[in-house]
């Protein structure tokens, strides 16, 4: 198990959050006719704003709205269109709850005009690689920054920390060339995307503490992603259980901030591994 310290992670609107000492739950709102466990149920904004702040009350610091499906396979929609859905929702978040509300995006555009709108974080799953620009705009605007690791588009490693190691390496250069603050930046080592079997995934949650080596904080996106499907045998919207079990398991590997859709169920989940890491503090003192 890996001792966690708390950090301060700054973000847009001269806002902060304490990061690592206890665990930060950020809920999933997709905006999006097609997201794989979710899509449709969010797409009028009065009903992305219920949810937003019912995920509130059950737990989350965060809010993270996303207007375009990144499964696999999804249909790409345009910079208009993906604005069109997000910006309505965090205008109308904005004034209703004191959560941080983040846009996932990879777009600069889009990630320039939701600050602008209210949002605090910009959470790119292409980790500053598909549109660079993005990181001028967090710099810029001092908004916190999630560095997504992905394999799409390229020819990955073999092994699976070289290739975090050599991908976020990458981003982090990115960040610094633009003038990002380190204190805004958090990584994500992008559970699922282009990490095509269980195996893969299980690698990476089994040497997930490898990671810590950044001294940043690590954010996880397992949520109802496919590897727990293939192991528990469940769809994606009865993956939760599952959700809730690698939510834990990677909080003892060192994680602090989990991008669930059920917010409730890994709230209580995390509860319990934080206990058991403020024990392993407490026998050794």
């Amino acid at each position: 198990m890996t001792e966690l310290h708390s950090q301060s992670w700054h973000v847009a609107h001269g806002r902060s959050i304490d990061v690592g000492g206890q665990s930060v739950i950020m809920a999933i709102v997709n905006v999006t006719p097609d997201s794989f466990s979710d899509g449709g149920h969010y797409e009028a904004v009065d009903a992305a704003v219920a949810h937003a702040l019912a995920c509130v009350e059950d737990g989350a610091a965060i809010i993270d709205i996303g207007g375009e499906s990144t499964k696999p396979g999804a249909v790409a929609v345009n910079a208009t269109e993906e604005q069109g859905r997000v910006l309505p929702v965090i205008e109308a978040l904005r004034g209703r709850t004191d959560a941080l509300i983040s846009v996932d995006t990879y777009r600069a555009d889009t990630a320039r005009l939701a600050i602008g709108a209210g949002a605090h974080i910009v959470n790119d799953i292409f980790g500053l690689q598909r549109e660079p620009d993005i990181a001028a705009v967090a710099a810029q605007t001092g908004a916190g920054l999630c560095i997504m690791h992905t394999g799409r588009n390229r020819q990955k490693l073999p092994d699976v920390i070289d290739d975090q190691l050599f991908f976020l390496n990458r981003s982090l250069e990115i960040a610094a060339a633009a003038g990002v603050d380190r204190r805004t930046i958090v990584l994500d080592p992008g559970f699922g995307f282009a990490k095509e079997n269980a195996e893969e995934n299980l690698e990476l949650m089994a040497r997930f503490n490898a990671l810590l080596r950044f001294e940043l904080p690590l954010l996880v996106g397992t949520s109802r992603k496919r590897f727990i499907g293939t192991i528990t045998g469940r769809e994606a919207a009865d993956r939760d259980v599952g959700t809730a079990a690698t939510s834990a398991i990677l909080r003892l590997q060192g994680a602090a901030i989990f991008r669930v859709h059920n917010v409730a169920i890994n709230r209580d989940a995390l509860a319990i591994a934080d206990a058991i890491l403020a024990t392993r503090a407490r026998l050794k003192t």
